[in-house]
């Protein structure tokens, strides 16, 4: 899937909050983003790897946390 079928398609699904994510990281306003790897950003994994490699791509570099405390 292309990045612009991608926008298309969490565009479809109205993941705004996705959307604004990647739009302020095209912006360079983060270049770092925390995540929890058992829970990722979102619950598609499809979608979630591909979010990922997205962000990646346009240069946040992606920290897993652990979800224990």
């Amino acid at each position: 899937m292309t990045n612009e079928q991608l926008i298309q398609q969490l565009e479809e699904k109205k993941m705004t909050d996705v959307l604004e994510l990647i739009e302020e990281a095209k912006a360079g306003e983060f270049d770092e983003l925390e995540l929890v790897e058992s829970l990722g950003l979102l619950r598609d994994e499809d979608l979630n790897r591909q979010v990922i490699a997205l962000l990646e791509e346009i240069g946040v570099e992606i920290v897993y946390v652990t979800d224990e405390d």
